[in-house]
């Protein structure tokens, strides 16, 4: 009886030091947490629909041509105005060579035609045959009378494609104190663009560097060849 009292004494004595031990065992409840120990909160930002990724290529008027790869082969740029068939189709033919879909697709539109030499605004066909007969004398026998119903009378000294033909005339006809001004000269005419899909993983960098960034176009639908 003696040996059970102390076999029981010994075992509350264990059963105590073992309960002063032992970690607290989770128990279910509601933990208050403060907010600020959390950090920022997450910024969650939606992806934009595919025909608003699909321009890359060419940055333009960066100067530069980028690297920006093509998405999903669905990338597009389009290379123009060109104001002839052929030059059109020899760039269809030059992408195609390197792997590309490309297509020629005609349109009307405004092209620049060369910068017009003229003298405008003239008061009546008696000041203009005046003119003329200066110009004439003064080596710019060229010279001719317009009329149009926009501006009345004038006189062309001619029409130039480059820009510093088109001043030398101008400069001559003001050292007779006649005052001819420049302007460009646009017409409505068919004009060629050239349609290029470009496939995954190809930028447009390269069709920048040969046609030029005033020359290639990004587009994000429409007329990317299927």
């Amino acid at each position: 009886m003696k040996n059970l009292l102390l076999l029981l004494l010994l075992a509350n004595i264990l059963y105590f030091l073992w309960g002063m031990f032992q970690e607290d065992s989770p128990e279910s409840g509601v933990a208050i947490i403060d907010e600020t120990t959390l950090g920022p909160p997450l910024q969650v930002t939606s992806h934009a629909d595919g025909d608003g990724i699909t321009s890359v290529g060419a940055v333009l008027g960066s100067g530069q041509p980028s690297d920006l790869a093509a998405i999903a082969g669905r990338s597009c740029v389009t290379i123009g105005p060109f104001k002839v068939r052929t030059e059109a189709d020899s760039a269809v033919l030059l992408q195609s060579s390197q792997g590309m879909k490309a297509r020629v697709r005609s349109t009307q539109g405004q092209m620049f035609v060369g910068h017009w030499v003229q003298i405008r605004n003239i008061a009546d066909e008696a000041t203009a045959k005046e003119m003329l007969t200066k110009l004439g004398n003064g080596g710019l026998a060229d010279a001719y009378l317009v009329r149009t119903e926009d501006e009345g009378l004038k006189i062309s000294l001619g029409l130039f494609g480059d820009l510093e033909g088109a001043e030398k005339i101008e400069l001559q006809a003001r050292s007779l104190d006649l005052p001819a001004d420049i302007t460009p000269r646009t017409a409505d005419r068919t004009v060629y663009f050239v349609d290029i899909a470009l496939p995954p993983g190809r930028g447009a960098g390269a069709i920048v560097e040969k046609y030029g960034e005033e020359q290639v176009l990004l587009r994000n639908s429409a007329t990317c060849p299927q």
